[in-house]
Formats: C-alpha cells, sequence, structure tokens
C-alpha cells in the first residue's frame, strides 16, 4: 500500500464540532477538504491515510458568510466538508494527529 502525498492535499483537516461528535456514534467522520475534490478522491485519501475501510462519503459545501469584522464587511471563505461514513467495524479518533 503506497501513501500518495497528494492525499494530505485532499484532506486538509477534521471538523470537531458537537454535530461532528454526534456523528461520530453512528461511524461517521467529518472533515474539511480541497473545493476541488471529488467523493472518489476523498474516498482514496481517507483509507489510505487511516487504514480503514469506507462504506460512503457525502459532501456539502458550506458557502462563505458576509460578517462584520472590526465594523467592515467581511466575506468568510467557502468551506467544502465530506461525511465519511466507515465499514463495521473500523474507527478514527481524530482527537490524535496524523
Amino acid at each position: 500500500m503506497t501513501l500518495d502525498p497528494r492525499h494530505y492535499d485532499v484532506i486538509l483537516a477534521p471538523v470537531i464540532t458537537e454535530k461532528a461528535t454526534i456523528l461520530s456514534e453512528q461511524n461517521k467522520v467529518v472533515f474539511k477538504v480541497q473545493k476541488l475534490a471529488t467523493k472518489p478522491q476523498i474516498k482514496d485519501a481517507v483509507e489510505k491515510l487511516f487504514d480503514v475501510k469506507v462504506k460512503s462519503v457525502n459532501t456539502l459545501v458550506r458557502k462563505g458568510k458576509v460578517k462584520a469584522f472590526r465594523g467592515r464587511l467581511g466575506q468568510q471563505s467557502d468551506v467544502k466538508k465530506a461525511v465519511v461514513t466507515l465499514e463495521e467495524g473500523f474507527s478514527i479518533d481524530v482527537t490524535t494527529g496524523l
């Protein structure tokens, strides 16, 4: 099993929120991913980096919000997230680093 450095470019960071923690009880893990990453690329990267078997990948793009930063309006960046469902018996501990 070869580890391609491009897998690190696909998956940017784990998402650690209350909702992501609740999903982890259902064998799901949430990652922030590259905007142009496809579902097969995300599946391949997660399987190779974490040595797990992926059942499915669902993606979503959260559009950037307009917010006030120190009294000035600013635009947050768009963020693409992937909800990765793992096969039974596999798990990923996102609190530890890669």
